[in-house]
């Protein structure tokens, strides 16, 4: 599931995942467990709010390598087609 990241059209981090969210754009979430809630807790709302499907990563760092960056990840969107 992971590996799909890479190549999908998405948006990372909290602010573009955020926008996506509020405009209609975002398929999934996923959002990194370790991450700080308070970074990450508005983003479940948004998600419940839009009925938007999340998904549950271990760690920042699983993410962040999952989308190809060099650090850790607290949110990603992958958006609609």
């Amino acid at each position: 599931m992971l590996s799909e990241l890479h190549s999908a059209h998405k948006v990372i981090g909290v602010k573009q995942t955020k926008k996506a969210i509020k405009d209609g754009k975002a398929a999934m979430v996923y959002v990194a467990l370790d991450a700080e809630k308070r970074v990450t807790g508005p983003i479940y709302e948004l998600c419940t709010e839009n009925h938007v499907q999340m998904v549950e990563i271990t760690t920042m760092a699983e993410l962040g390598d999952a989308v190809g960056i060099d650090v850790g990840a607290s949110v990603v969107s992958v958006l609609a087609e």
